[in-house]
């Protein structure tokens, strides 16, 4: 590898820029999830959810052309993760506390590690694009992410102890993410453009097991709905209950 080569240092900053970006989405996700446990448990919690992250995503590493082409995964992922985004809203300052530590620790690293699998394709692609088929970038990415999700989360979590509302600009967050993973499936892309070929752009990469995208239209109004989803689902849900329980007193 020249590293006089200008594109050499293009591609290192685009790396970092893009694990910056990136890793936010996963130390949402573990704050979110360890936001309920005992102090003494939250670093566990933030270390082994941040692990479970970097070993994803090496995982995902040596298949991810086979697995961006396999039918209606990015469609499974989405709903996996409307299901957690909804499920962290719900639980919002709540009945975690009454569960015991361990159980509850282990229930946060699961809850982390199934946001992790959805999420980290997606991260993964974008820093092996960036490396452009250098090894030594292309593991410099995975390694960066593990302090930026690390202490990413710790200061997350301590925002969303002084400011709850937070845990629902989170949710959001992953609502969109979500809605940008269900419109960017192979199947519905194809199907897209099947009946709305102006909806679909072709990706020029050769290496692209798809060849398509979104186009910028449908990729934000899904992104948009996901994050609207989300927060009225758990909205509405959360009311009732709250009517509920006011009911029953």
């Amino acid at each position: 590898m020249d590293f006089t080569s200008p594109i050499f240092w293009v591609a290192l900053l685009q790396i970092i820029w893009i694990d910056l970006l990136l890793s936010g989405d996963n130390a949402v996700v573990i704050a979110l999830a360890c936001r309920s446990l005992p102090e003494k448990q939250r670093k566990w919690g933030i270390l082994l959810g941040a692990g479970a992250a970097v070993c994803l995503r090496i995982v995902f590493a040596l298949a991810v052309s086979y697995l961006l082409g396999v039918p209606l995964l990015k469609v499974v992922g989405a709903l996996l993760l409307f299901w957690i985004a909804v499920k962290l809203v719900l639980d919002e300052g709540g009945e975690a506390h009454h569960i015991e530590g361990a159980d509850s620790l282990w229930k946060a690293v699961r809850t982390i590690a199934i946001a992790d699998a959805v999420m980290s394709l997606d991260n993964v692609v974008a820093i092996a694009a960036a490396a452009r088929g250098h090894a030594e970038l292309f593991i410099f990415g995975l390694l960066l992410t593990i302090p930026l999700i690390i202490f990413g989360s710790q200061l997350i979590l301590k925002l969303i102890s002084r400011f709850p509302i937070l845990i629902w600009f989170g949710a959001a967050l992953l609502g969109w993410i979500a809605g940008e993973m269900l419109v960017g499936d192979k199947v519905v892309l194809e199907t897209l453009q099947g009946f709305a070929p102006g909806m679909v752009e072709k990706v020029e990469d050769p290496n692209d097991p798809i060849g398509l995208k979104p186009a910028s239209l449908p990729h934000y109004l899904m992104a948009v709905l996901g994050a609207v989803f989300v927060v009225g689902f758990g909205w509405i849900v959360k009311s009732r209950r709250s009517t509920a329980t006011v009911g029953s007193h």
